[in-house]
This record gives C-alpha cells, structure tokens and sequence, in this order.
C-alpha cells in the first residue's frame, strides 16, 4: 500500500475543484482552511481513490468524505431514470449518535444542493425511516449496521448502486462485533472495484488493514498523528479518591464556578442513571445519555446540554466518540475506562477549537491499575494529587425525587414489511 504521512502546511479548499454549491455550503460553515486528514485524503480521494485514513474524532475527517461524496455526486449525475430507495452513496458508522451527528453535516454541506440524505439508526421507528426513503430519491443513507441490515434484509433499501462506500471508525464497530453485519451489508453493494471505498478508524491494527485490504482496491494509507490533545489543549489532573467520596468529590466539583458545561464519563449504564439521578435530586439540572435511552429522548438530551438548557451531561462511551458539543469546560472521568482509546476520546470532547479545557479523572482502589496504559497512550505521566479537604466535604441531602428510572423494556422486532425494489437485473454504476 502506498503511504502518505507528511505534514502539509494549511491548504485552503481552494486549491481543490469542487463543485460550486459544495464550495459554497463550505463557505456558509466558516471553513477556511482544510484540516491535515483533510488535505492529505482529499487529494486522493477526490481522484477516486480508494483510502484508508487514520485518525482521531475531531480531527475533520467527517467532512473529508462528506466533501469527497458531495463533490462526486454533484459532478456526476445520473442521466438514466432512477427509482426510490436506490442511495448512491453509504456512510456505515457504529452508534446512533455518530451516524445522526454525520448526516447533520451532510445536510449543511448539501444545503445549496437537491441532494437528499436519509439516516437509518435502530431505536427510531422503523415505518418513519421507511416513509423518508419513500418519500423522494435518496442520494446519500448514513446508518448504523444492525438497523442497515434490517432495510437490506427486508428489501426495503438496494445497495446495487452504491458509487461510494465509508466505514467510519471501524475499530469501533469491530470492537463492538459488528463486523458480521457490515460484511452482509457490503456484499450486497457494487464489486469493491466497481465503487470509492473510504475507511477510516482511530488504529491500524492487523484486523483493520486486513478488512482494508478486503474491501477496498490498493487503498492509500493516510495516517494523521493525534493533536497531543493532553498537552496542548487539555489540562489533565487525576484526584485519588476512595470510592466512598467519589460523589462527594463530583458535587463540589460541580458546584464551582468554572465548571460551566461539564461531560462527565461512566463506563456503566446503571452507574451513569444512578449517577444522573443523584445529581439531579441535588439540584444539578443535568442530562443522562447511555444506550437505553430512547433516541428522541437522547437527541433531546443533546440539544439541550449543547443549547445549554442543561449544563452536565452524564454519559457512557456511547457519547465519547464522533460527538461535536462546542464549548465543553470539562469532562470528569468518574470512572476511569477500561482502554486507554476511550480516555482519548472522553478528554477530546473538551478542549476543541482552540479552548483550553479540564480533564479531571477519579482513580480510586478499583480501577486505579488502569492508570499505567493511559500513561502509556499519551505518551507521558498523568499528575496524580489527593483532592483538597474542601472538595471531599459531604454532599447535601437530596431535595427532589426521582427523574432517571430505569426504561421499560421495549418489544423487539425492527417491523416494516417488504416495499423496495427487488435486486436483479440491475447494472452496477460507473465510477469516474
């Protein structure tokens, strides 16, 4: 595989051809500048070439195959007669969020353009997601890969014409197991040299280079090394802390001045909804995000921490990666997690344009030995001090009832009946 690993100086977008109404839809969002995953993909990937990228979340790699699709699409139109539910384009990512977050970018960059874009993620309902398809001719379907699989499944999506394929964050999906799905999914698309392949993950692990190597044809290797987000642009601090007077510690945390829009991290769902509610019977206005929220409560949850409606968000890893919340003072690791990655990820939700923000992680006597592999990650040692006797004074008293109760559980099944067109015959599409 061929590799590209220099450091270019900033590139504006000018340097590139793209489409009219995709370069003003760059300009309408303020960018300038292309950021270094960015310049270093695109000028392989406007060409047609097949990439995998290496890069951490925030680094602008959602743009750079958005800007890839939108462009092809835009100097390529169809001329022959195209039906419902045939997307020219797929992004497969690994949670709800991050796909809901990509296609909210891939509306604003489409926003001078007729491009349509429609989002398949489980926890929605199905028949509302089915009416999107129906409603007009698709261009671009961003989805997670069980509720992808299920349109496929049910022959109400046909993938025989997708031009351009993304799987973002594939370490992800393959470290949650969604390989299996992904492989259904992909072989229902265009043989891998009759279609634009983009992958791109947080890792180049064996595993990685070797689903590269299966899906995509001689992909160029792009790796942009991560920011040193602990140096540059997060202050880190670890407090050692029983686990006694972890709550404690958060409260006053929380209760100072300068903690103005605070993430802070569980790695379990019950610890996150115990967590929330706690805060919340203490008069923190707050908001909960773990997988067992239903989705339109979870967007609501995240409109109204990013509006600033509530200023603590208690969340599990399900927000740590893919996420864009401006403005994100601190993020508190209540429990430190289990892999170094995700402790990357968590302190990357602060510290973003150009902000100095707080990391702050608790290490107490259950979790604290996973404190060397963090070191090891970012490359140097974490301040480890005792928290002030200040901050380990006991919380009040709850002053409110319950708000975060465990969800009933919900009946299974993903419904929608068979509607799509059915796959044969058709001819696979070009690619210029």
């Amino acid at each position: 595989m061929e590799a590209s690993t220099e450091k270019p100086q900033p590139v504006s977008f000018d340097e590139f051809d793209l489409a009219k109404p995709l370069r003003q839809a760059i300009d309408a969002m303020g960018f300038e500048f292309c950021t270094p995953i960015q310049s270093q993909s695109l000028v392989h990937t406007l060409s047609g070439h097949d990439v995998i990228g290496r890069a951490q979340t925030g680094t602008g790699k959602t743009a750079a195959f958005l800007i890839t699709i939108i462009n092809d699409l835009l100097s390529n139109p169809v001329e022959e007669e195209r039906f419902l539910n045939e997307p020219r384009a797929l992004i497969i990512a690994p949670t709800r969020e991050l796909a809901i977050q990509i296609a909210s970018d891939a509306e604003k960059l489409t926003q001078f353009t007729d491009l349509h874009t429609v989002t398949l993620v489980g926890g929605e309902d199905y028949q509302k997601q089915n009416k999107a398809l129906d409603r007009k001719l698709v261009d671009i379907v961003v989805a997670t890969p069980g509720r992808l699989l299920d349109f496929v499944s049910n022959d109400n999506l046909y993938l025989g014409l997708i031009e351009l394929l993304v799987l973002d964050e594939a370490d992800r999906m393959l470290d949650m197991g969604f390989i299996p799905q992904v492989r259904q999914v992909i072989s229902r698309t265009p043989r891998k040299d009759c279609r634009q392949t983009l992958l791109f993950s947080a890792t180049f692990t064996p595993e990685i280079m070797e689903l590269g190597g299966r899906w995509a044809v001689d992909p160029i290797m792009v790796e942009i090394e991560s920011d040193r987000v602990a140096a540059d642009a997060v202050n880190q601090i670890v407090y050692l802390v029983t686990t006694a007077s972890k709550y404690d510690l958060l409260y006053n945390l929380l209760s100072e001045e300068s903690a103005e829009k605070v993430m802070v991290f569980s790695n379990r769902r019950d610890q996150v909804r115990k967590l929330a509610d706690n805060l919340h019977r203490n008069g923190i206005e707050c908001g909960m995000l773990s997988g067992e929220v239903a989705q339109n409560k979870r967007i609501r949850t995240l409109d109204e921490f990013k509006s600033g409606k509530t200023r603590v968000l208690v969340a599990t890893d399900v927000a740590g990666r893919g996420l864009h919340i401006n403005d994100v003072t601190h993020v508190i690791n209540y429990s430190l997690p289990e892999e170094a990655e995700d402790y990357v990820h968590r302190i990357g939700r602060t510290g973003r344009a150009g902000a100095i923000g707080t990391s702050i992680s608790f290490a107490c006597e259950e979790d604290s030995f996973l404190l060397p592999d963090i070191e090891e990650k970012l490359g140097g040692k974490l301040e480890c001090v005792h928290p002030d006797e200040k901050l380990l004074e006991k919380a009040p008293e709850f002053e409110r009832g319950s708000h975060f109760k465990a969800p009933a559980k919900r009946a299974g099944g993903s419904g929608g009946g068979k509607g799509g067109r059915s796959s044969g015959g058709r001819r696979p599409p070009r690619r210029n």
